[in-house]
């Protein structure tokens, strides 16, 4: 056998330059790059690699280890699962820093390979800087905390370990059905120290991401139920968007003359302006959209996982006959909601779905309903996009202007706060793939930060991250990266003086508004009760470097969009908005947990409206 003498280190860099995925015939590199931020954990170790190998793998310096992270998702994400970048950390704060993002990649099935830095495997130099100790069981190190959020977790104590441990980490990350978050933690010994190689552990790997048919007997399952319903829906979930099988879905639709309502992860990839897109579907979906799912007979899920802003909280659903069938390729999400389920990928399952049901001669009931929702939908969309304030800008004002100026070929990034349900409600999405949202976690910070991964993997796009004053200000560091790369991103910041969205859900469960806007302290109540904090965030970002403009009506935002388009640099526009002017409600409902009891009548009566809402909800 041929042995090849190497460091962990820097056998990890000729591994993973070396690892490819093939999809429907097309073969890409599958590890473009490592984000990275050097501590006494990383530096010597992995971080001697890095600047020795002289292959085909990019080094990127982050600013703050989560921030690194949420770019590679976005990167991940917007290359459909089939190009990473991977992180790498120092040990203690640095590696929990990952944390975070390493959750959202998980709950979002979006592959992320991070490679903390760890205590020492011998041990002897224990307890070192950094270092957490647990008496009762000195194997516990910080990175433990990666276990309740990644898909796969290993950890390199032997040079030798890494064959077996990246052999898994691959597995997972090229699965469909269960990527994720893969952490490989490196012992601050180990990962420097040689071991002779098989030279064989180094060739060129292809990693086949298959499309897994439906079995015979899953599709006539389905089919069975769905030719005796008369009022289908079709909810269009990430599922979609990965397989690549938006037309597919539209056929189907088609064929069969079935509405379609959108996840915020399967947003994107059908116009706004087709004839039976119904729009967002949920919490924060449009009206024509859940109207048509509280009559609808018969929900045909695919790709989607059912989140409970998908089916408001399983209420979405009030038909007495209504069943709900799954295509997914992952048999956990398939089998929700009591589903029959046909565990496949996207496309194979509504092909093989599509024929059967043309075999039966099926076709839905609805006339004019489609035409009917969509129509008052419309309306009210641009209603929200010209409301004029006398005492300030309106959100959904601004937005409308934003949707306006973007053109098809841009994409759009967001994540939390009150503009995910604005944007899954009133963006009209031009284009392909062009909405890019995460909401698994709705992770405050994600935006900005993964809009730079956005941007590394559509150079030639304009992006824009969709963000609110809140979430920017929790993070948004990889901002400066953006400048030091030279890879433009284009902020657009709501400011409307806090956490609008869960001021917003505070006060509508009668609870007086309490900690969630931006004020200053009141010396007289001793509460944050006081004048709004002004800030200039304009003025905040120029300091790094970024091209920066203000707007507090609608002639300023429109001048300030294009001269941010004209720039070469990453810019930023500081929207001042009035609280209160972003959309809600639309034949929607959420649970949350609302006290039994409260000295509030408010909210004594917003808790009796909870519990009529459960009542109407499926029990599983």
């Amino acid at each position: 056998m041929k042995t090849i003498k190497l460091t962990v280190g820097q056998a990890l860099m000729k591994f993973l330059d070396n690892q490819y995925v093939e999809f429907d015939g097309v073969e890409n590199k599958f590890v473009k790059g490592v984000f990275t931020i050097f501590g006494h954990g990383i530096v010597v170790g992995f971080g001697e690699a890095l600047e020795s190998y002289k292959g085909d793998i990019k080094v990127y310096q982050g600013r703050n280890e989560q921030g690194m992270a949420h770019a590679a998702i976005g990167y991940a994400k917007q290359k459909n699962r089939r190009e990473i970048i991977a992180c790498s950390s120092s040990i203690g704060p640095g590696a929990l820093n990952l944390v975070t993002a390493a959750g959202t990649a998980t709950a979002n099935r979006i592959p992320l390979l991070l490679f903390p830095g760890d205590t020492f495997a011998c041990r002897q130099p224990d307890p070192v800087l950094q270092q957490i100790e647990q008496p009762h069981n000195l194997n516990i190190t910080a990175n433990d905390a990666f276990k309740a959020v990644s898909k796969y977790w290993d950890r390199i104590t032997r040079p030798e370990q890494l064959m077996s441990a990246m052999i898994n980490a691959m597995r997972v990350l090229t699965d469909p059905a269960e990527t994720g978050a893969v952490t490989i933690c490196l012992s601050q010994d180990a990962e420097a120290e040689a071991y002779d190689y098989p030279v064989e552990f180094f060739r060129k790997r292809i990693h086949h991401i298959n499309r897994r048919p439906p079995s015979s007997n899953e599709v006539k399952r389905v089919a069975e139920i769905i030719k005796n319903k008369k009022k289908p829906l079709l909810i269009c979930g990430g599922g979609v968007t990965y397989s690549e099988a938006g037309e597919a879905l539209l056929n189907f639709a088609e064929k069969f003359n079935i509405p379609i309502g959108e996840t915020q992860a399967g947003k994107g990839i059908i116009d706004w302006n087709h004839p039976l897109n119904l729009g967002g579907i949920g919490v924060t979906g449009t009206k024509a959209a859940n109207l048509a799912a509280r009559d609808s007979d018969v929900i045909i899920a695919v790709g989607t996982r059912l989140g409970d802003f998908t089916t408001s909280s399983k209420w979405a659903f009030q038909n007495e006959d209504v069943e709900i069938v799954s295509i997914n390729v992952n048999s956990f999400d398939a089998y929700k909601m009591d589903s029959t389920m046909m565990v496949a990928d996207a496309k194979e399952g509504l092909k093989a779905l599509e024929e059967l049901l043309t075999e039966y001669g099926y076709r839905s009931t609805y006339v004019n309903e489609i035409k009917e929702l969509r129509a008052d939908w419309n309306n009210e969309v641009d209603r929200l996009y010209s409301i004029e304030l006398e005492n300030g800008f309106s959100q959904t004002r601004a937005l409308g202007i934003i949707n306006e100026f973007i053109d098809e070929s841009s994409v759009v990034v967001g994540s939390s706060g009150s503009l995910p349900g604005d944007l899954q409600r009133v963006w009209r999405t031009k284009g392909y793939k062009n909405y890019h949202m995460e909401y698994g976690f709705s992770c405050m910070g994600y935006e900005v930060c993964a809009s730079l991964g956005v941007k590394i993997a559509e150079p030639e796009k304009e992006i824009y991250a969709m963000v609110g004053d809140g979430s920017y200000l929790m993070l948004h560091s990889e901002l400066v990266t953006s400048i030091q790369e030279g890879k433009k991103i284009n902020v657009i910041l709501f400011d409307n003086n806090g956490f609008g969205c869960i001021n917003n859900l505070q006060v509508g469960q009668g609870i007086p508004s309490f900690n969630t806007e931006f004020r200053y302290r009141n010396p007289e109540t001793e509460r944050l009760d006081g004048d709004y904090i002004p800030m200039d965030f304009a003025k905040s970002a120029e300091g790094y470097g970024v091209k920066t403009f203000r707007a507090t009506n609608s002639e300023e935002l429109r001048e300030a969009l294009i001269a941010a388009k004209n720039e070469k640099r990453s810019t930023l526009i500081d929207i001042k908005v009035l609280p209160k002017t972003m959309t809600d409600g639309y034949e929607s409902w959420w649970r949350v947990g609302v006290p039994e009891i409260s000295d509030y009548a408010s909210v004594n009566e917003a808790y009796k409206n909870m519990e009529e809402g459960i009542s109407k909800t499926k029990k599983f």
